[in-house]
């Protein structure tokens, strides 16, 4: 059994410590929106903030989240969080999604890296291309991302 703070509440769960922290989010505490996209943290889709670190879950074991904050989409994205809300934002204005799956990962990848910056410092394309070198989109939209990301930027500057 292990306690895990989930999205600021505490839940217990029983798998072993080694468990991916992706396993049990989503199969434990049924939190499906935090997708599986390759198993070897390659491809960002199982991103998700451990003390507002981007990290891959996949790879990484329940044992290494505790005592930590792990933050998912589910409440980057639920209007509480500034910076979640300008992304989600942004991504919906710029059309950023088209078969939709990698989007939870980017959206975490890109909240904590504007979470990351200086308030009020705009990124630079490079700067945001060197952020998000770790999420792949299929569908190929990452000049869309780029944008949102820049947009939501400037929304929060």
């Amino acid at each position: 059994m292990s306690t895990l703070n989930i999205n600021g509440s505490d839940h217990t769960v029983d798998v072993d410590p080694g468990t991916p922290v992706l396993w049990a989010l989503r199969d434990a505490l049924q939190m499906n929106g935090t997708k599986f996209g390759c198993g070897a943290a390659l491809c960002g889709a199982c991103t998700v903030h451990l003390d507002g670190q981007a990290i891959r879950s996949c790879v990484t074991p329940v044992s290494a989240a505790k005592d930590k904050k792990i933050t998912t989409i589910e409440a980057v994205t639920d209007g509480s969080d500034p910076v979640g809300a300008a992304v989600h934002a942004a991504w919906v204005k710029h059309d950023v999604a088209q078969c939709g799956y990698c989007q939870s990962g980017q959206i975490m990848s890109a909240t904590a890296f504007l979470k990351s910056r200086p308030k009020g410092a705009p990124p630079t394309a490079d700067e945001i291309d060197t952020a998000m070198a770790g999420n792949i989109c299929r569908c190929g939209t990452y000049v869309r991302i780029r944008a949102a990301i820049a947009d939501a930027a400037q929304t929060l500057a």
